[in-house]
């Protein structure tokens, strides 16, 4: 059974986004989907922050496919609502990453709560195969944890 901790650990990389009317269904809600993609956008630019976008592990041939995700579903975002994607790393392995996400808007001058969840990645080759993280990778990977 997956475990289901979804608790945020300092530091937390903060993004804003502005949800576009694409994001939504035919009611105007965001499409239920679409919280993955922002899970990609927040878990990408906190790598991309800490000087270790994706495009450079792919140059080292590695490609970290997702193995395993969780949302839980809290209340509705909304077309033209301005989101936070709060972002952290949960778990690192030498095959694995695991991020924590908390989604949320403003309502009323409140943080609201729209989906938490996790997103569990292996570290692969090109071809799929399971490799461990080189140890290059790994450090830099590892520095995510130590900085505020």
């Amino acid at each position: 059974m997956a475990d289901l901790r979804m608790e945020l650990a300092e530091p937390v990389f903060r993004m804003e986004y502005r949800v576009i009317y694409g994001d939504t269904d035919a009611g105007g809600l965001i499409y239920n989907a679409n919280y993955l993609r922002f899970m990609e956008m927040g878990r990408t630019e906190l790598m991309r922050s800490h000087g270790l976008p994706y495009s450079a592990m792919e140059q080292e041939g590695l490609i970290l496919p997702v193995t395993e995700c969780y949302l839980r579903y809290k209340a509705s975002g909304r077309y033209d609502d301005l989101i936070s994607i709060a972002t952290s790393l949960a778990e690192l392995t030498r095959h694995t990453i695991r991020f924590h996400y908390r989604i949320s808007r403003q309502l009323d001058g409140k943080e609201q709560l729209l989906v938490k969840g996790f997103t569990k990645h292996a570290c692969t080759d090109r071809q799929g195969r399971l490799m461990p993280f080189p140890e290059t990778v790994l450090a830099q990977i590892s520095t995510v944890r130590q900085r505020t």
